[in-house]
């Protein structure tokens, strides 16, 4: 399962954050599983495992920060296998409803943003703003969307078409570049964030030119996710070069393919991140 989920991440079949640290946390289980003679003998093992699934994707914090709390709270913590495979059960499952139930105030939290009659235009896939919309229309809103293709993995269509499912809501597809074409129309930018380091937002390419733009026309802009997303320390970003092939499929001698999967953006350009403790201000 562990090889499973870090082929998973790298290949970027699970698009959320979240869910990436809910996946790569509970794939750990698997090791409670095995036969160790020592405690030591499994907390390597814990170690190492933790390690690849970090290195599957270096750029979500919400994944370093889960593995994380399970080394912290697991290791030399205890003094037999036995002992330690109870600890890591039950710290895999503390950790994993942190995570969830963060993402779920988040979303919480961010419907109170979205009024009824709004339009609003988000950038790429956040589950986190899709259960925000959501619980917004749940409590009687009726929204309006543009929705960005993201490219070139194209993950704006799965939010466009989720979108589509839920009675009150109007989705709007468009091309990443007509971004600038619809945002006099909306009422904000409501966007999902993979981390924010440093007082700089990391987010899907393509986030930044959009966070310029709305910017410059006035139009707010509200970054939604859980507060484990926000890091201080000990956290450093690596951004992900995706595969040349997802932007042209035959290679080209003479061109230079760039692909990276996020950029960043600083955060005084963002009016409101809105997390599961409320707004944060910086």
């Amino acid at each position: 399962m562990i090889d499973e989920t870090i082929e998973e991440i790298r290949e970027m079949q699970t698009h959320s954050s979240s869910v990436v640290a809910v996946k790569a946390t509970r794939s750990l289980a698997e090791l409670t599983d095995r036969d160790y003679a020592t405690v030591e003998e499994f907390e390597r093992d814990l170690e190492r495992n933790v390690s690849a699934l970090k290195r599957a994707n270096p750029s979500h914090a919400s994944l370093y920060n889960a593995l994380q709390d399970v080394l912290r709270t697991v290791l030399g913590a205890t003094d037999s296998f036995e002992e330690a495979r109870e600890l890591t059960l039950d710290t895999i499952d503390r950790v994993v409803e942190s995570v969830e139930m963060g993402k779920r105030r988040a979303a919480q939290n961010a419907a109170g943003a979205l009024e009824d009659g709004d339009t609003f235009l988000t950038h790429d896939y956040s589950s986190t703003v899709m259960e925000a919309v959501e619980l917004a229309v749940a409590d009687g809103a009726e929204l309006t969307a543009y929705v960005t293709e993201a490219r070139p993995r194209f993950l704006g269509r799965k939010f466009a078409r989720e979108l589509a499912a839920i009675d009150g809501v109007e989705p709007h597809l468009m091309v990443d570049g007509a971004s600038g074409m619809f945002l006099g129309k909306c009422d904000r930018v409501i966007i999902g964030m993979d981390c924010i380091v440093d007082e700089t937002l990391y987010n899907r390419v393509g986030t930044f030119p959009l966070a310029a733009t709305a910017n410059r026309l006035g139009v707010p802009i509200t970054v939604v996710g859980s507060s484990a997303k926000i890091v201080d320390s000990g956290f450093r970003f690596e951004n992900e070069i995706r595969s040349p092939s997802e932007v042209m499929l035959e290679p080209v001698e003479g061109i230079e393919l760039e692909n990276p999967a996020y950029d960043s953006t600083p955060v005084e350009l963002i009016d409101q991140v809105i997390t599961d403790e409320g707004v944060v201000e910086f």
